[in-house]
């Protein structure tokens, strides 16, 4: 849920001057596995599309059209990029467009989304999208 800005808000450092404060560190737990920074997730589960009549009104909801397609998380380190279907597969070999451009970014993120084809009018073709992937 996102929280209005009033037309009274001001920005948080107005001023060049001040500086910027944290709460104090708690004391680490030594049994705690130290690393450099959290490990990337070996999987994370797509998200899967709810069917709605309309999509949701409000500031607060985000919302993505249901393609036809299929759905992936693309899943980018420092070392390299991997491409999971739902099922589970790594389908990195199926989709070197998707992963050059991912790593282009410069990042280590997850992506969710959808891989569809477009027709020369812009609309969805499923077959083709099928095709493409060694499908009969």
């Amino acid at each position: 849920m996102t929280k209005s800005l009033r037309k009274s808000s001001k920005p948080l450092l107005a001023r060049s001057e001040l500086q910027l404060r944290s709460r104090p560190r708690k004391r680490r737990d030594p049994d705690q596995l130290q690393l450099l920074l959290d490990p990337m997730a070996t999987r994370i589960e797509p998200a899967l599309a709810l069917l709605k009549p309309k999509p949701p009104k409000g500031p607060e909801w985000l919302y993505e059209v249901k393609w036809d397609g299929y759905r992936l998380a693309v899943h980018v380190e420092p070392d390299r990029v991997r491409i999971i279907a739902r099922g589970g597969h790594d389908w990195m070999d199926r989709f070197p467009a998707v992963a050059f451009e991912s790593a282009s970014f410069g990042t280590t993120m997850i992506l969710d989304g959808e891989a569809v084809v477009l027709d020369e009018k812009g609309r969805l073709d499923f077959g083709a999208l099928h095709r493409a992937l060694g499908g009969s």
